[in-house]
């Protein structure tokens, strides 16, 4: 049962303002992986599921932003998102979806589909394995990087060193640390078969780039190339048009660009999330949508922390556009 508070000032939140909050998730593990603790598994994320269901109007999203824009949008208004394209996300998340009756759309990376991996699984994945503790970074221009044991502690950091580093060489640093590592991994994301299985069970798919790249980081042909090839490849996939899209890692002006936005227009995007916290009103850029995801496992925290977001004022490329 919904927190009765938590409920008060959801109400209270949609007589002011009605506007769209959208939460986003990777992947859910059968199980806790301790090298994924952000990643809720099955248990966790039916529980998530059920309290956002009780607590908002969970809309598809392509009809939530028509919606937004329209001026049309009912009270409470969520929708539910899933980057990369992961397995897991029709092995496990779907059949929860459908058995709780909530749609979701899921924005998917083309390269990695029939056996690739993403360049942070393989980072992930020779850590898990990594036989030694200190792990040496030299070789990709960086520093040594010290485990100390404490693989889970020092995850995000490794990710984070890799993450800016150009693309061909970020590319380059994770499968090679990969094969270092002597970890053999596979079936970490879904087949073409398995995201038209996504669409057929009523979910959205949106585009979400070939590679993943940070986008700020390539050439502006090679960026127009990634969200070209990627849309162009989902809608062979589907057989339809592909008409969301959202940023890789997704952050405004460190991330993506104004130009990027151009870009998705003139491709026929409609719109595109971000992961800047807040929520959307009518006034929100079209290709700067905000999302937001809770991290708590307590009903009340984790619908709290949504409260909070409702009013959280998002950032954008251009402040005066907001």
């Amino acid at each position: 049962m919904i927190d009765i508070g938590c409920k008060l000032a959801l109400l209270t939140a949609a007589l002011v303002e009605r506007r769209l909050s959208i939460v986003y998730f990777h992947r859910v593990p059968a199980t806790p992986d301790p090298l994924l603790p952000d990643e809720p598994d099955c248990a966790r994320f039916r529980a998530r599921v059920r309290w956002l269901r009780d607590g908002f109007h969970v809309l598809p999203l392509v009809e939530a932003v028509r919606r937004l824009y329209a001026g049309t949008l009912p009270p409470r208004a969520l929708a539910i998102t899933f980057d990369d394209g992961y397995r897991d996300n029709v092995t496990n998340a779907l059949p929860i979806l459908t058995e709780l009756g909530v749609p979701a759309t899921f924005f998917v990376t083309t390269r990695y589909l029939d056996g690739g991996m993403m360049w942070n699984d393989r980072v992930i994945e020779a850590l898990r394995a990594w036989p030694d503790d200190d792990i040496d970074l030299r070789p990709y221009g960086l520093e040594s990087f010290a485990l100390r044991g404490a693989r889970v502690a020092s995850l995000p950091g490794l990710l984070e060193k890799l993450k800016y580093l150009p693309h061909a060489e970020r590319e380059h640093a994770a499968s090679d640390l990969l094969a270092r590592s002597g970890a053999t991994v596979s079936g970490l994301m879904a087949n073409a078969d398995e995201i038209r299985r996504l669409r057929a069970a009523g979910m959205e798919v949106g585009g979400h780039t070939v590679s993943h790249p940070i986008l700020c980081s390539l050439p502006l042909a090679e960026a127009r190339e990634e969200i070209a090839t990627n849309k162009a490849e989902l809608e062979r996939i589907l057989g339809e048009p592909v008409v969301c899209f959202a940023y890789p890692n997704g952050r405004p002006g460190q991330d993506f660009a104004a130009e990027h936005c151009a870009l998705l227009a003139e491709l026929g995007y409609e719109f595109a999330l971000t992961t800047a916290a807040g929520t959307a009103d009518p006034r929100t850029p079209r290709f700067q949508i905000p999302r937001f995801s809770p991290w708590d496992d307590s009903e009340a925290k984790y619908l709290g922390r949504l409260v909070m977001n409702y009013f959280r004022r998002a950032a954008y490329l251009d402040e005066a556009a907001a």
